[in-house]
């Protein structure tokens, strides 16, 4: 009986960070309107290694990292965690949280492409179909926009910024797998997100940024904490232990309801206007990416 209640609470806790996700880029969207994106990631990142770090003091999951990795631990932490995030963060801030939500989404398709070139896993028939479906999708969803195609239009601008993004997280989600053989994912955590508040912070340190703090309202203060606490920190944990107890594959079933929640948010929310084959593209890219994942 307990290995039956365990499962389904496991799914439970994947949808519930599946759901997560995809508010957390309507929230973003409306907090950045009151606090600069570069304050913004400094702050969500210290909440998220406040509770990764007080995680490990509760589990007394102390870890010692020997010297030959500290400079390969740093490299993967900062493309995963201040490139990225940099990426992300001032991407969401030019385009739609729903474009940002489906961009995203594309994450698998480019570490299906990554991996059949840099590892042993190769790109198979359907999994071709899959990225081929998820490009078409994204394409119309840029091509579809109300704005003429142009760098001065910030959605484009800001379309192309979170397209980079996914990149550069399907690199870091590749280099990461030879560190998670000798690092639990709670003590690979731990370095990743404080190296990401580190750097973001000096980043923001750095950057005048122009946030008038004494008319920061309380909702956005609840965006940094949502953000950084849950999207961040919690989601983490949950997700890593559901790679542990139901595998990766059926873990990653999840994510998929991501963009497509993405963009529900963002137009009931955020009122935000998508064109008819801006549509059509975002539903394209969802099943490319279900048939990538789902490709053996």
């Amino acid at each position: 009986m307990p290995e039956n209640r365990r499962i389904p609470l496991t799914d439970i806790a994947l949808f519930f960070i599946a759901f997560i996700w995809a508010l957390n880029f309507s929230v973003i969207k409306a907090s950045l309107s009151e606090i600069d994106p570069y304050s913004f990631n400094s702050a969500r990142f210290i909440l998220a290694t406040l509770l990764v770090w007080a995680i490990v003091l509760w589990k007394r999951a102390w870890f010692t990292i020997p010297k030959k990795d500290w400079l390969p631990l740093l490299i993967i932490g900062l493309i995963g965690n201040l490139l990225y995030q940099w990426l992300f963060i001032v991407g969401i801030d030019l385009t739609l949280s729903a474009n940002a939500a489906v961009m995203l989404g594309t994450i698998p398709i480019w570490i299906a492409i990554f991996s059949h070139f840099f590892t042993d896993e190769q790109m198979t028939p359907v999994k071709f179909l899959g990225v081929s479906l998820a490009f078409t999708g994204v394409g119309a969803i840029i091509l579809g926009g109300e704005n003429p195609i142009s760098f001065a239009s910030d959605t484009f601008t800001g379309d192309i910024i979170i397209i980079l993004a996914a990149i550069t997280w399907a690199v870091y989600t590749i280099r990461s797998k030879n560190f998670l053989q000798n690092y639990t994912p709670l003590q690979f955590s731990a370095i990743m997100t404080l190296i990401g508040a580190v750097s973001l912070s000096i980043i923001s340190f750095f950057v005048v940024g122009s946030t008038e703090w004494s008319g920061v309202s309380v909702p956005a203060y609840g965006g940094v904490v949502y953000s950084g606490a849950l999207s961040i920190g919690l989601a983490y944990l949950i997700w890593n232990n559901g790679i542990v107890k139901v595998g990766p594959v059926k873990t990653s079933v999840y994510q998929n309801l991501v963009p497509v929640l993405g963009v529900i948010f963002g137009v009931v929310l955020l009122n935000e206007s998508l064109s008819t084959l801006q549509y059509i593209g975002a539903a394209i890219t969802v099943g490319g990416v279900v048939i990538t994942r789902r490709s053996k």
